[in-house]
């Protein structure tokens, strides 16, 4: 079958810096979804995204779809016939949805299960330019735009005005109407360096010929590229390193078509202002890169990434400083400023801010958070004057000028106006840390002061929404809670921090008090906060049946949890547990059927009616086990004992081959119960290994 290479290509202003690279992905998606939707088949598809254009070259696109036959069945020949064999209306009907004039158009089929009338017919293959028109279209109608525009009087809706749109299929144009633009065979290269018409030959000299005469590199990745290598090679001859934010790489990336990275400098004075606050005013509002030396300490340069080659590349680097000046300026003087006041002067200003209606201010809730702190801090033998002190400060930052300006600032700038206050080195770092983790793969608060605050803050506020009557749903979560608890379990686990997470819910709902009108609010809590924790597990690649085998026997502690989790993850993979787990299973119906009928098994083993050799055996190695593992139990040393566990193998799979449990016998029965109880009780020591899957 014939193919040849197809080009598609939007022309626009300007598109949303960051909002470029999802647009060209989802066009992209979108492209191959209605190819394949259409039944066409191609090559490689390749997506190009520029600040001025969205693009897709396809290779190997066949030039028609496929002939295909289309079958269609009736109704069974006993209800499309009558008695007199004259066709009924339900033939007549269906030989017309067909596009037949009679019934005797039509097909019979013949299967095991009757005959039916059947219409066959072949459906030659539609030309892919043909179609090619509506799948641009359908991709463009379902690209993620939150709020599309008109421009002049058209009816179009797009993100940006569009001016031109490329079809190109081999060499030869496809004609349509995209968004109110005729198609056509141009682009158009970079806006300053070459402004121009550029005709394109075929679709494999798109990127080639804009990169060479346009001064477009269209290549998204590549671009990117080009950036990081220009910016690390700037930074490298200032003597330092500069810093890549991977955001702020797809961002400037998506600003420029033709980048050449500049590096330019500001005072040294500067640098006495926290390094944070001036990286933030550098990205935030003018996108710039920052360096740190080999001490990782700030530097007092900067390198910008221009869209322009300029014959004077020096005026732009002295235009870049003179813009950064005031940013920064107003950073020093926010700095200055803030410092004139303690930190502790703007606790009364909390009461002026609301954090959610039902549940008060700030202040009420730094409150309710100082004394859960407090809790949380005897509980870790932690300095539960340092965690209260350090809750009443948590949200003070937020009434200074500088995180009023750099809302990301948040905590960061708690600390060092705390440590200019002169407050204890710990309380400060709290200030910090109680945000953490901000993200996926973040890391933890390290000190104990630290850790009770960040987990009574976003205890209060998980316990206080719930409440409410707000928990999270599908779509919904405007307080990031789902957020909150996976970061408050994985403080708790992977900090090793002994605490029961019961016990901290029904502190914080007794600190909500009357506030809540939700009922059964620690029921609910604790089991949203078991769903984050199976995210926990599945992120991890634990399997789900290992949760449900741990969650099973309800550990109250994550970090006990944690433990339970890990040493029945390690238990699987040794070569006795599939055996063991099938006779858990087989132990856990026998003991289940035995209720049902009402059967009472004995709370000991009575030695004396061990009769059969198996049984015996089986008996004498789970004494002499159980004095080895319950120590490990009480010290939650699981993995090891699970170990030791798995030496019953043999014993087990004897007495299950030797032993009638069941047995007419009640005595024996019973006793026989008894030991099969003795074992599995064991086992539940750590998980319910019933639930594992084979």
């Amino acid at each position: 079958m014939n193919t040849r290479d197809l080009l598609i290509e939007i022309g626009t202003e300007e598109l949303p810096p960051k909002a470029l690279k999802r647009l060209s992905e989802a066009f992209g998606a979108g492209i191959r979804d209605g190819l394949k939707g259409a039944e066409l088949a191609h090559g490689e598809l390749s997506v190009y995204a520029s600040p001025r254009r969205l693009a897709v070259r396809v290779d190997e696109l066949v030039e028609v779809q496929a002939d295909k036959i289309i079958e269609r069945r009736g109704p069974a020949l006993t209800a499309a016939f009558g008695e007199d064999g004259c066709p009924t209306k339900a033939a007549e009907g269906f030989a017309r949805s067909c596009g037949l004039d009679s019934v005797d158009e039509l097909d019979r089929i013949e299967t095991d299960k009757g005959a039916w009338l059947m219409y066959r017919a072949e459906q030659p293959g539609r030309p892919a330019a043909a179609l090619i028109p509506d799948i641009v279209r359908g991709a463009l109608d379902r690209l993620p735009i939150p709020k599309r525009m008109r421009w002049g009087a058209l009816d179009a809706e797009f993100v940006r005005p569009v001016h031109w749109v490329v079809l190109l299929f081999g060499d030869e144009t496809i004609e349509a109407e995209i968004l109110a633009v005729n198609s056509g065979r141009e682009t158009r290269g970079h806006r300053f360096h070459h402004p121009q018409a550029l005709y394109i030959a075929e679709p494999a000299a798109y990127a080639p010929l804009l990169e060479t005469e346009g001064f477009v590199v269209a290549d998204f990745a590549v671009r990117r590229e080009a950036v990081r290598a220009q910016v690390l090679e700037a930074g490298r001859k200032l003597g330092g390193e500069a810093v890549i934010d991977e955001a702020l790489l797809d961002e400037v990336t998506a600003m420029v078509e033709w980048p050449l990275a500049i590096a330019g400098d500001f005072e040294e004075r500067f640098l006495d202002v926290p390094a944070e606050a001036l990286i933030s005013t550098m990205k935030a509002n003018q996108k710039y890169f920052h360096l740190i030396d080999a001490n990782g300490k700030l530097m007092p340069h900067f390198i910008t990434v221009a869209n322009i080659n300029s014959r004077n590349p020096q005026r732009v680097r002295e235009g870049n400083e003179r813009v950064i000046r005031p940013r920064l300026s107003d950073a020093e003087f926010f700095w200055t400023q803030d410092r004139k006041r303690r930190l502790d002067s703007r606790i009364e200003a909390l009461k002026d801010i609301l954090f959610q209606k039902q549940l008060g201010t700030l202040y009420d809730k730094v409150e309710r958070v100082a004394g859960l702190a407090g809790d949380i801090a005897d509980d870790l033998q932690a300095n539960r004057a340092w965690a209260e002190r350090a809750a009443w400060l948590a949200k003070c930052d937020l009434m200074t000028e500088m995180v009023y300006e750099f809302p990301e600032l948040q905590g960061i700038m708690g600390r060092y106006y705390a440590l200019h206050d002169g407050e204890p080195e710990e309380v400060a770092l709290a200030l910090d840390e109680q945000y953490l983790p901000r993200f996926a793969g973040d890391e933890l608060p390290a000190t104990p002061t630290g850790q009770a605050l960040a987990i009574a803050d976003k205890l209060d506020t998980i316990v206080g929404m719930f409440g409410i009557g707000q928990p999270p749903t599908g779509s919904k979560d405007p307080f990031a809670l789902r957020r909150a608890a996976l970061g408050l379990l994985r403080i708790v686990i992977e900090r090793q921090l002994p605490l029961d997470l019961p016990a901290l819910i029904a502190r914080a709902v007794k600190g909500l008090g009357e506030r809540l009108t939700a009922s059964d609010v620690a029921t609910q809590v604790f089991d949203f906060m078991m769903d984050r924790l199976r995210a926990y597990y599945h992120d991890s690649g634990v399997g789900a049946d290992v949760f449900d085998a741990v969650h099973a026997q309800r550990p109250t502690q994550p970090l006990d949890f944690d433990r339970r989790v890990r040493a029945v993850n390690h238990f699987r993979r040794l070569p006795q547990a599939d055996s063991l787990t099938a006779a858990n299973k087989r132990i856990a119906n026998i003991l289940r059927q035995a209720a049902e009928k009402g059967i009472e098994v004995p709370a000991e083993v009575d030695a004396s009616r061990l009769s059969e050799p198996a049984e015996q055996a089986l008996a004498d190695r789970l004494n002499a086990l159980e004095r080895e593992v319950v120590p490990l139990f009480d010290a939650r040393d699981y993995e090891p004992a699970l170990a030791r566990l798995a030496e019953l193998r043999e014993a087990v799979d004897r007495f299950f081959d030797d032993v009638m449990v069941m047995v007419d016998d009640q005595a024996l029965r019973a006793n026989r119960l008894a030991l099969l109880a003795r074992l599995r009780n064991l086992f539940l020591r750590v998980a319910d290994l019933s639930r594992l899957q084979g």
